[in-house]
């Protein structure tokens, strides 16, 4: 239970810094413009914790289920 609330307070701070940093920059432009940046950058800011928070990293779903063993594409390639 612990770990869940520190893990959910992790993703409101960041998710604040983000939305800080979006109406920063969106109110150089107008007033507009930083309404919509605080809204981008939260969601960024969320988004960025939630990817921080994976146990298996960021390319973790990009990565094959190849076998660790070095001769086995060796094998494969002489079959």
């Amino acid at each position: 239970m612990k770990a869940r609330i520190k893990n959910a307070l992790s993703r409101a701070k960041c998710a604040a810094i983000g939305a800080a940093v979006g109406a920063a920059v969106g109110g150089l432009v107008s007033r507009n413009a930083a309404s919509t940046g605080g809204a981008l950058g939260g969601l960024a800011g969320a988004t960025l914790a939630d990817v921080r928070s994976d146990p298996d990293g960021l390319f973790a779903a990009l990565r094959s289920d190849e076998s660790d063993d070095p001769d086995a594409d060796a094998d494969a390639a002489a079959e």
